[in-house]
């Protein structure tokens, strides 16, 4: 038994040690070589090497340690009374929605005084984690609920900035009326995406959605006479408020009480398509196409359905982000961009709500809030994200699925468990 349990911490210790390895590897150009453009000296930090190393080391070895105690001492038995223990929590908290009331208005007095509390540059940034928000509850329908890996779901959002910056420059239209503009717009554009796509599934229909969100940018980087190029449209204005002059200050906080409007419009929307015979479609065809097909849903018309909604969203933030930034360039709407709005999808709980409105606000603002690592804080942000998917793959708030139960005395259907 003794010899076992020797082999066993023997074989922790060659997977700490490949792990302190592979670590130090990739944090190598980051931690340990320094350049000085001025002048022209290269420094290099071996001791940073050798903590991150040793960092990994054991934070390797106490992770593994830790798993061990919790086998050994949460028997059977006991994680059967603490999931029952769980399961009668949340059904006091379902029962009683005191507390969830509570919480709401709690959340929604901090919301209102937000921008009366603290800088305008923390009400900026705000504003851009709500701008996430909306962005990947849009995508969420797609990809979380309907099951369809859109890669190219920023050139949604580019078509909604585009959308009012071109209409303003060309005709002086002004915020309000582009808004529903430049969601009509991003719908046309989900339908014509979607067309070419219905019998693509899974790589094959991530790789088409890359492609159309690269050819989107592409147009609109050199076609100079359309889109003025790489040197964008500046000079949009604001959103006004009945012909209103605004200062700088005052113009942030109306945009940021317009974008918390926008997130509860977004969040009650969906809930309700969640919810609604389309919802339960999309819930089909993300489980199963086939079978899907079989039980008389119409294909075509959901796959559609998913794309013209999750590109609404996107072009209604695209035309709110134009009128936040008051300047655009294709610069602004990369991959990187569809990368980020999927990573909220995902680390939030796919189909999950509060999950992605969670997601949105850590992605977003835990970059900033990390400035005081200097050039460690993406190294920082990073480890974070690896860590949540390793211990929590299924994300923040993972969807529940609805279960039926069949009374036995009834002889029907029962209410959803």
């Amino acid at each position: 038994m003794r010899k076992r349990a020797i082999m066993i911490f023997l074989r922790d210790v060659r997977g700490a040690l490949l792990i302190s390895l592979w670590f130090m590897f990739l944090t190598f150009p980051l931690m340990v070589i320094k350049v000085n453009p001025i002048e022209r000296t290269v420094t290099w930090r071996w001791d940073n090497m050798a903590y991150v190393g040793l960092l990994s080391f054991l934070l390797y070895l106490a992770g593994r340690q830790y798993v061990k105690y919790r086998e050994k001492r949460l028997e059977p038995a006991r994680r059967r009374s603490l999931g029952e223990k769980t399961k009668r929590i949340f059904r006091g908290l379902r029962e009683n929605p005191v507390p969830a009331y509570t919480l709401m208005t709690a959340a929604g007095a901090f919301a209102l005084a937000f921008p009366f509390i603290f800088s305008t540059y923390q009400t900026n940034i705000m504003i851009t984690a709500l701008m996430y928000v909306v962005l990947g509850l849009g995508l969420n329908i797609v990809v979380g609920v309907a099951g369809l890996l859109d890669l190219g779901y920023v050139a949604f959002y580019a078509v909604g900035a585009y959308s009012y910056a071109l209409l303003n420059l060309h005709f002086g239209i002004g915020f309000w009326t582009a808004l529903p503009i430049g969601a009509l717009l991003g719908m046309t554009f989900g339908i014509l995406l979607g067309f070419p796509v219905l019998r693509l599934r899974g790589d094959y229909l991530a790789i088409v959605t890359l492609g159309f969100g690269e050819i989107i940018r592409l147009i609109l980087e050199n076609w100079n006479e359309f889109s003025k190029g790489p040197s964008g449209i500046s000079n949009i204005p604001r959103p006004g408020l009945f012909g209103l002059e605004m200062s700088l200050e005052a113009a942030i906080i109306y945009l940021y009480f317009l974008m918390i409007g926008l997130v509860l419009f977004t969040v009650f929307v969906v809930r309700r398509l969640q919810d609604s015979r389309i919802g339960r479609a999309w819930y089909a065809l993300r489980e199963d196409e086939i079978a899907c097909q079989a039980m008389g849903i119409d294909k075509t018309k959901t796959k559609l359905t998913a794309f013209a909604l999750g590109a609404t969203w996107a072009g209604m933030a695209g035309v709110i982000f134009a009128a936040k930034t008051t300047f655009i360039n294709p610069a602004s709407f990369t991959f990187l961009e569809s990368a980020i709005i999927l990573c909220i999808v995902v680390l939030g709980g796919m189909g999950s709500i509060i999950g992605v409105i969670l997601a949105a606000l850590i992605l977003i603002l835990l970059p900033e809030y990390l400035r005081a690592f200097s050039d460690y804080r993406m190294l920082v942000f990073g480890a974070v994200l690896v860590l949540m998917m390793v211990f929590r793959p299924q994300g923040l708030v993972g969807h529940r699925r609805r279960t039926y139960t069949v009374k036995p005395d009834a002889g029907r259907s029962g209410n959803a468990a």
